[in-house]
């Protein structure tokens, strides 16, 4: 697997454009499209939350009934949710309005909006936005930066990542963008998710795929314990690299996977780490683990500990607040057995041995601590499994942007 620069426009065949709309927001970019010369199989996952909104329902209806998907649709500012039937109807005039200037079938049109709930789109200015993006839909990468910046709300960068692999002499890619930032907790993906691909692969080999790294990459990121309404991760695959049908089981499935994976952790960890207000990303890792579902069950419980969180903020070496959440996440460990590490580009400290406190310096704790990503790890000497969770510091800012978010 290869490391590339780009997002959802990378992989051969696809299109990406932004648009000013004016959907909510004023002087920036809040629509987007992501486009494909040829129709897609596509898999998806969705939020688990029993409230959905509107363009959920639409997306869960192409991917259950196996529709081709050629154009993706998304807005942010409004999140068209609990927003009854009128919500699904401006998702029905969408996909006819995209149909029309792009040139598809209306059931290969998906669509995703992020933002405020409760809201209706305003759907004259998104039908106009529509066709801004299919004048302004192209290839190179800087359309799909522009995409990926036009689908933020309260994130501060964009997020995309792509990579490629060689399957008998083909180069296949895999690319994509997301945006999420608050409304972050790991139960099915937290945000919204555009993944495309050029390989040849089976829809049996695309869904399995995708819901295997969704287990391992957003499944594993928190911020402040709220899933979304709209969480939506979207994985198209349009055939073009022309490489031999990548099958479930196969060895090649393992290498699209690795690159699906690849792709999925680093949005992840950008989302987590571009928390609301946040100054840093955290990263859990439980090692000596018996199993690796004992291993994640862990880290998560950690990474979701809001105490754990402010002490990052603190940049304080409260490690009683670690432990303490690994024991009630209901994973069984001795925790007489438990050592404990931070670490940074300004060093590793070990900070208990044997679930009791060494002599460490404060002072280089602190200074661990104050970096823009750092890592805890907990060895529990029990195994050989291990799992990593993603989250960040909790800090005043999360109170500032949310306590006004609809103004």
């Amino acid at each position: 697997m290869k490391v590339i620069e780009g997002g959802v426009t990378a992989a051969k065949g696809f299109e990406a454009a932004a648009a000013a709309a004016g959907i909510k927001y004023q002087g920036r970019t809040d629509m987007a499209l992501v486009y494909s010369e040829k129709p897609c199989k596509v898999a998806g996952t969705f939020t688990t939350n029993v409230v959905k909104a509107a363009p959920v329902k639409w997306d869960q209806n192409i991917v259950a009934n196996g529709w081709k998907s050629q154009a993706v649709i998304v807005n942010s500012g409004i999140a068209n949710a609990c927003t009854g039937e009128e919500g699904m109807h401006y998702c029905a005039e969408t996909a006819k309005e995209a149909a029309k200037v792009l040139g598809v079938d209306e059931k290969a049109v998906l669509v995703g909006s992020t933002g405020v709930i409760g809201m209706q789109i305003p759907i004259e200015k998104l039908k106009a936005g529509i066709t801004m993006l299919a004048s302004a839909k192209s290839p190179d990468l800087q359309s799909g930066t522009d995409a990926a910046r036009a689908i933020m709300t309260t994130d501060t960068r964009k997020k995309e990542a792509a990579a490629t692999f060689e399957i008998g002499g083909k180069t296949v890619t895999v690319g994509g963008m997301s945006k999420g930032s608050g409304m972050i907790h790991p139960n099915m993906c937290t945000m919204l998710a555009f993944v495309t691909t050029d390989a040849v692969i089976s829809r049996k080999a695309l869904r399995k795929a995708l819901k295997s790294v969704v287990k391992d990459t957003y499944n594993m990121i928190s911020v402040d314990g709220d899933t979304s309404t709209n969480d939506t991760a979207l994985l198209l695959a349009n055939g073009m690299a022309e490489n031999e049908k990548i099958r479930y089981g196969t060895e090649e499935y393992e290498k699209f996977k690795e690159a699906l994976l690849y792709v999925n952790e680093t949005l992840a960890k950008e989302m987590a780490g571009d928390g609301e207000g946040a100054t840093a990303l955290l990263e859990v890792k439980i090692v000596g683990a018996q199993s690796k579902k004992q291993a994640k069950k862990l880290a998560k419980s950690v990474i979701c500990s809001n105490l754990t969180k402010t002490a990052i903020a603190g940049h304080d070496a409260n490690w009683g607040r670690i432990l303490c959440a690994m024991g009630y996440s209901g994973a069984q460990f001795d925790p007489e057995k438990v050592d404990l590490f931070f670490e940074s580009k300004a060093g590793k400290l070990q900070i208990i041995e044997n679930g009791v406190a060494l002599p460490y310096s404060e002072e280089k704790a602190t200074e661990i601590l104050s970096q823009e990503k750092v890592t805890v790890t907990a060895d529990i000497k029990e195994g050989g499994y291990e799992a990593a969770a993603w989250g960040c510091d909790l800090t005043h800012g999360y109170i500032e942007i949310n306590a006004d978010y609809r103004s």
